[in-house]
Parts: C-alpha cells; sequence; structure tokens
C-alpha cells in the first residue's frame, strides 16, 4: 500500500506541475515579446512530463484482461 501511496502522490505532484506548465505557457504567449525559446522549453517540459503521468497512471490501474 505504501508503494501504491506514492506513486499517487508523485502522480498529483506532475498533474501539478502540467496545470502550472500550463498558465506559464499561456502567460508567456500572452506577452506580445514572449521568449518563444523558452515556451518551446515549457511544451517540452510539459509532453515529458505527460508521458511521466501516463506511465504512473498505468503503473495505478491493473491490467483487465478482457
Amino acid at each position: 500500500m505504501t508503494e501504491k501511496r506514492e506513486l499517487e502522490a508523485e502522480l498529483a505532484r506532475l498533474k501539478q506541475e502540467h496545470r502550472d506548465l500550463d498558465t506559464a505557457i499561456d502567460a508567456l504567449e500572452g506577452i506580445i515579446a514572449g521568449d518563444q525559446l523558452q515556451v518551446q522549453r515549457l511544451k517540452k517540459r510539459k509532453l515529458v512530463l505527460k508521458d511521466q503521468i501516463s506511465r504512473l497512471e498505468d503503473q495505478l490501474t491493473p491490467d483487465i484482461i478482457a
């Protein structure tokens, strides 16, 4: 059970960081002279987080053979 709780906590942290990146990207894109390189880096980090979130969700969801 401890491992499951740790995975759930990590999942929640990753999801929060993913949402925070969304906010940061929106703010940077809203600036007329927004730093496009920074936006690209944030989007790349967001994709990495999405992959990590998917992996953790897969670990928490048992495989059901239909």
